[in-house]
């Protein structure tokens, strides 16, 4: 509120603030909307509540540090799945004025040639819309558009009230330059839509925790009737990420031609149960206690290890790291040994690779991390039938 008690950010579901930045002509507001991060202004003067907005359908923005209280102007960081990151000088009266601080350079990259685009899938409990964040090259898109098949990868997470934002990566680039469309499914149990897209009864948090690994599917299973089909489409997820791509290929096996498991949280109730493991009993806020029935039960309906199905399963590719705290090497050992016997005829290769020297977060090495991600992408093209592209 301001000093006569009028209200300055009218708060929603769908609509958070995070933080206030106080100068002296202005107060300057961060917080989401839309499942986009936001940055507001409002004059002390007018009264006036104005939202800076950028040209892209989706994006990463945020206030940068400032130490003058007294300016005209405001800088922020900047970028999207199109445009590397950026420090951008927005004027406080005018913010059409604009001023390109420093952009990162990326050898070689051609902005022009891609396009990205922010769109919404219905769930299948037909009330939920399910938003995605895209990108590829023009041509490709164009193809899909057009009716051609075309290889989709598709990228999740959806657990601990986290967001994944819209955000520049080199490291697409390889898949895009390809030929594939890389999307970002914003499932339930992240953060993105608000507080109510990660909270129970309607979000993805203890006995609605199966809500994230069905709007994976969901969005899957529509980018198969439109832009590609199932022998064209990969999946990828880690940790608790890496829990939700191993319920979804649980939940529909032949949906998928290759995933990608890193350092997977996929043995829940065994985990959950030992509270010697450390971070067990502080992560029972986040899946519930399964020394209580009620949460071990629901639990054992989603655990991957426990829900592996006779069938023919994707090419999987699993990863994990000796030294890891958060999620035991043992994890994704169980689940390869789990899905290779209860599929002994299947074709597709399911693979692991043990990191004896890593954590939970891979390499802290640039370099290594680049050759740990070379590892993953070329098992992923391979399958795909795209090494040679």
């Amino acid at each position: 509120e301001d000093a006569d008690g009028n209200p300055i950010f009218d708060g929603s579901l769908a609509k958070a603030l995070d933080s206030v930045t106080i100068l002296k002509t202005h107060l300057v507001l961060q917080g989401r909307e839309g499942g986009i991060p936001r940055v507001w202004t409002f004059c002390l003067t007018s009264k006036e509540l104005k939202r800076i907005d950028f040209p892209e359908d989706a994006y990463d923005v945020g206030l940068l540090a400032h130490s003058e209280m007294d300016t005209e102007t405001v800088a922020v960081s900047y970028d999207s799945m199109l445009t590397p990151p950026s420090s951008i000088e927005i004027s406080l009266t005018d913010d059409s004025q604009r001023t390109v601080l420093k952009t990162k350079e990326v050898p070689g990259y051609n902005k022009e040639l891609y396009e990205s685009h922010r769109m919404e899938f219905p769930s299948r409990d037909g009330e939920t819309m399910i938003p995605i964040s895209v990108v590829a090259r023009k041509e490709t898109m164009e193809k899909a558009r057009a009716g051609t098949h075309v290889p989709v990868h598709l990228y999740g997470y959806g657990s601990y009230g986290a967001s994944i934002e819209a955000d520049f990566d080199t490291t697409r680039l390889p898949l895009l330059d390809r030929g594939m469309i890389y999307v970002i499914a914003h499932v339930r149990g992240g953060g993105e839509m608000g507080r109510a897209w990660y909270e129970e009864p309607k979000g993805a948090k203890y006995l609605c925790k199966k809500n994230t690994f069905n709007d994976f599917v969901d969005v899957a299973r529509i980018l198969c009737k439109t832009w590609t089909k199932p022998e064209m489409l990969s999946c990828e997820g880690r940790s608790a990420g890496g829990l939700l791509i191993g319920a979804a290929i649980n939940q529909d096996p032949a949906l998928f031609r290759c995933a990608i498991l890193g350092v997977p949280f996929v043995d829940v109730v065994p985990t959950m149960t030992d509270s010697t493991i450390p971070l067990t009993s502080g992560e029972w806020v986040e899946w519930g206690n399964p020394n209580e029935e009620r949460f071990h039960n629901y639990m054992m309906e989603y655990s991957p290890i426990n829900n592996v199905k006779i069938g023919r399963y994707p090419a999987c590719w699993l990863t994990g790291g000796l030294h890891d705290p958060r999620v035991a090497y043992w994890e994704p050992a169980k689940f390869t040994a789990a899905l290779r016997h209860a599929n002994p005829d299947n074709d597709n290769p399911i693979c692991m690779k043990l990191d004896l020297s890593a954590g939970h977060f891979s390499a802290s090495d640039r370099y290594k991390y680049y050759r740990e991600l070379a590892y993953d992408y070329s098992f992923l093209l391979d399958q795909l039938n795209l090494a040679d592209c």
